[in-house]
């Protein structure tokens, strides 16, 4: 079972080599596949209170940002960052990770806002998960988990 890790400043350089990997094939697909525009873009979000590590096994396979955003009426969580090493991904631990995002949300009161990457497999994943597309831009698409639609089970 994949286990949460605290998130430290000296983490940044192992996070952004996580997400390049993780990223790499959609960005490559949209011909926006640029190293050093992925470690500017967490750079700008890096924020160690609101991130987790991801774990399995010992082994840090992934990591989510969720933090607070006030902006959205109803008030909302944000997804800003959820990356699983692709060796990892269909196993049921993004599911896993997005259930605790949305128990953590709901005890708030809040809903949970994200976006993704157009042309991503994340798009399928977040739409399987009960998200909605609330909006789009340029490169991603735009989603919200509505509390109303409860908690896991």
């Amino acid at each position: 079972m994949p286990t949460f890790v605290s998130v430290a400043g000296s983490d940044f350089d192992q996070m952004v080599t996580l997400r390049i990997e993780a990223l790499r094939e959609s960005l490559e697909r949209l011909g926006r596949f640029d190293p050093v525009r992925a470690r500017e873009r967490l750079a700008a979000g890096f924020a160690p209170e609101y991130m987790l590590h991801i774990e399995l096994d010992g082994e840090r396979i992934g990591f989510v940002t969720l933090r607070p955003n006030s902006q959205p009426v109803p008030p909302a969580l944000q997804l800003d960052h959820l990356y699983i090493r692709p060796a990892y991904q269909n196993r049921g631990i993004g599911a896993w990770t997005l259930d605790w995002a949305k128990v953590l949300a709901a005890a708030q009161n809040c809903d949970i806002t994200l976006s993704a990457l157009k042309q991503s497999s994340a798009n399928r994943f977040y739409l399987r998960h009960g998200f909605v597309q609330v909006g789009e831009g340029e490169f991603d698409l735009d989603y919200r988990w509505f509390r109303s639609q409860g908690e896991p089970v």
